[in-house]
């Protein structure tokens, strides 16, 4: 296999790009996991992530990937036959709904299209109906990974209380922390879920569970079991700065540099308008090469990733292997009921302007070799918005 000249484009919406301080920060000695310079890093980093999810609340860090951090928020709550409301937003939605049935959870799966974000009336018709107050929780998908679709969280918080129903409120951040703005307490959320590997900028293998004092109460009666995953163990050992079986050392050590990295951009708020701004410029080369944004509302497209639909009888894999083997690029393929229909473009962690240019110049000249049918001049609308947007 001949090695191509040059780097490596990793557009996929997640793992993203590792910055070279992240690698040099890994890039150390393990310490001492129960020596005091371990406890000030826990510190440090449990406080840099309470600016993160936007909390005072408690953040618990898992060596798992997001898979784990959905399990945790649910066997720390629920017990076995309790009803929770999910909706069916994409993949990993769905993937989260497996889970709660595997775990013996009663779901009501809301049915979508992929292609709009969770209803906040559809919310509220179900909670208002729900008189005994039976359902326990209500889970979505913040930015869905798999179609480029955000849900606007706190108009779901606000149908939530229009109805007075107590079920719990847990969202999934694992493609939209640290990418697209989130406010874990002002949203009043109980459960957020999170992982390292997309806009913090880490590679896989940490997640997170922010949680409110009404989740944490939740857990004292909760009967799922709950071993590795339990919350009173973790939050009781992070006190002291340390925690209840060895951490992945080396990666709480990317985090702190991560963060640092967050905040040195003048703020998160500075971090959220570069993602939009790279969000937009994509779009606007789709539309110019006469291609289809799979997600259909504008209020609703990711920060994060932009997911694009190719012509009937056009095979989006087929386009991602011929950049992939004639640009060295990897590009997101589409899951479950859009594989092969759709590609994903990831536009979050560390990214700038001349990496977005290569990136839709790489898609423009396999969209040419691929015999995609298209209009040139994807990149051209993409620049000219850049340049007028700085």
């Amino acid at each position: 296999m001949s090695i191509p000249a040059g780097r490596h484009f990793l557009q996929i919406p997640g793992p993203s790009n590792v910055p070279d301080r992240v690698l040099r920060a890994m890039d150390m000695p393990t310490m001492d996991h129960r020596g005091p310079e371990f406890a000030q890093l826990t510190h440090e980093v449990l406080n840099g992530l309470k600016q993160v999810f936007k909390t005072s609340a408690d953040v618990i860090i898992f060596p798992a990937s997001g898979t784990g951090a959905w399990e945790s928020a649910l066997v720390n709550t629920l017990s076995p036959g309790d009803r929770v409301l999910m909706f069916e937003t994409g993949h990993f939605a769905t993937l989260w709904q497996g889970i709660a049935k595997d775990l013996g959870l009663e779901v009501d799966f809301v049915p979508g299209d992929w292609r709009h974000g969770v209803d906040p009336d559809a919310v509220a018709a179900k909670l208002s109906a729900d008189e005994k107050h039976e359902i326990r929780a209500v889970m979505v998908v913040h930015n869905e990974t798999s179609t480029g679709v955000t849900s606007q969280i706190s108009k779901i918080r606000e149908a939530i209380d229009s109805t007075g129903h107590p079920a719990l409120f847990m969202v999934d951040t694992i493609s939209s922390l640290a990418s697209i703005d989130y406010r874990h307490d002002e949203w009043g959320v109980d459960v957020t879920v999170g992982g390292s590997q997309k806009g913090l900028m880490l590679p896989p293998g940490l997640s997170f569970n922010a949680i409110s004092a009404k989740a944490l109460q939740a857990s004292k009666t909760a009967a799922l079991p709950s071993s590795y995953w339990n919350w009173q163990a973790m939050i009781k050992a992070n006190a002291t700065g340390y925690f209840p079986y060895t951490p992945a050392t080396n990666l709480l050590y990317a985090l702190r540099e991560s963060l640092k990295m967050l905040l040195d951009e003048q703020g998160l708020d500075k971090v959220f308008a570069r993602h939009q701004r790279h969000a937009e410029a994509t779009r606007r080369a789709v539309r110019a090469w006469g291609l289809e944004i799979l997600c259909l509302n504008p209020e609703e497209y990711s920060g994060s990733l932009t997911a694009i639909l190719l012509p009937d009888g056009h095979d989006a894999d087929r386009l991602r292997q011929v950049i992939l083997e004639r640009y060295n690029m990897s590009l997101g393929t589409g899951l479950g009921k859009v594989q092969g229909r759709v590609f994903r473009i990831g536009h979050l962690g560390d990214f700038n302007d001349l990496m977005l240019a290569g990136t839709l110049c790489g898609v423009e000249m396999g969209l040419s070799v691929a015999q995609i049918p298209f209009s040139k001049g994807g990149v051209n609308a993409a620049l000219d918005y850049l340049a007028d947007n700085l």
